[in-house]
């Protein structure tokens, strides 16, 4: 199938599903929910970029204290800068997500600044794609540290100090592949199809205990977006990293920070990831393997690409922003492409 004719179709498949969706609705704050965020602590991990970043950002313009976690120090104190000029206080706890010990030290450190925390807010993620047998162990076993070990830690670690004080949201950072396994993200869709999971069986634990109005895990689940995720990927494929149909970052930062004032188990995010969602529940061979063809038509697209563990074990420099840069990627791919065929 070629690649345009596959977006065409995917498009048109999930146009069709979202329609039988609720209301999507924007996730965007009332003037009386931003308010809610003055003095309130969140902890986020993953703050150095995408969507933690944004979140970060966002948090501090409502005038939350925001604890700052990810690996670049250096970083996170440009997030910190921004914060403020915000609004809001910021405490920088550089933070390796997948070390237990490093994890609770931040949990201690926010506590100790700001007396307690409202919300854990686990985002830190990574990718790696190319075929399963071609992505060495050691990249897989780094980004279950991150995308699993990392949010077991860090909700343990929230979970420790929300049950004794009665109240707390941890938000954690699912994916529309957390319901339907893509193709080419093998581990990576296995480690978000954990995390929800994990959240699923924790609300039913949290009710058990008498806590589950007060206490609550969310799992956000959007659809491919253009973040700096594409750049940090550990990337086997032989080919530049592609998705069809890729959101814009702002959609996602709206629907975390939303979710942190009104918690769900589950939220996908924009029609695209409504749509696949809904879809893969009425027709899930079909729709996995349309979304493994379209995906393996979309790797195709790309340009050559050396293999590369991306920021898996070591941070990248130049990559502390918001946006990925992937959709312009694509369109000078796209262009170029174009050129060297010629007229038709």
């Amino acid at each position: 199938m070629q690649a345009p004719l596959a977006r065409a179709l995917l498009a048109l498949f999930l146009v069709l599903t979202s329609s039988a969706c609720a209301s999507l609705g924007s996730h965007r704050l009332s003037a009386a929910e931003n308010r809610q965020l003055a003095g309130r602590t969140y902890v986020v991990v993953g703050a150095s970029s995408g969507f933690g970043r944004g979140t970060a950002v966002r948090l501090g313009r409502g005038g939350a204290n925001v604890v700052l976690a990810a690996r670049r120090a250096e970083v996170l104190e440009e997030v910190a800068a921004e914060v403020r000029r915000g609004g809001g206080q910021a405490l920088v706890v550089p933070t390796d997500a997948g070390r237990p010990e490093q994890v609770e030290a931040l949990a201690e450190a926010a506590t100790r600044r700001f007396g307690r925390i409202d919300v854990w807010m686990n985002i830190a993620g990574v990718l790696a794609l190319g075929r399963f047998w071609d992505v060495p162990v050691e990249d897989y076993s780094r980004l279950i540290d991150t995308n699993v070990k990392g949010v077991v830690y860090g909700t343990h670690a929230a979970l420790k100090r929300f049950v004794p004080q009665g109240f707390g949201t941890v938000v954690n950072m699912g994916s529309v592949e957390s319901e339907i396994p893509l193709a080419y993200h093998t581990v990576y869709a296995g480690s978000k199809a954990a995390v929800l999971s994990m959240g699923r069986s924790l609300n039913q634990e949290l009710r058990h205990a008498g806590l589950g109005r007060r206490v609550k895990v969310a799992t956000v689940m959007p659809y491919a977006v253009d973040t700096p995720i594409w750049s940090h990927a550990a990337n086997y494929s032989g080919r530049t990293p592609r998705m069809v149909l890729i959101d814009d970052p702002e959609i996602v930062v709206n629907a975390l920070v939303w979710t942190s004032l009104h918690p769900k188990e589950e939220l996908p995010v924009g029609w695209k990831a409504q749509g696949a969602v809904t879809a893969h529940r009425l027709f899930p061979d079909l729709v996995e393997r349309v979304s493994a063809n379209v995906q393996r038509s979309e790797l195709a697209e790309g340009l050559p690409a050396p293999a590369s563990s991306g920021a898996l074990h070591q941070p990248m420099r130049g990559t502390g922003k918001v946006e990925g840069g992937v959709r312009e990627r694509i369109k000078r791919e796209d262009a170029a492409k174009r050129r060297m065929q010629g007229p038709r």
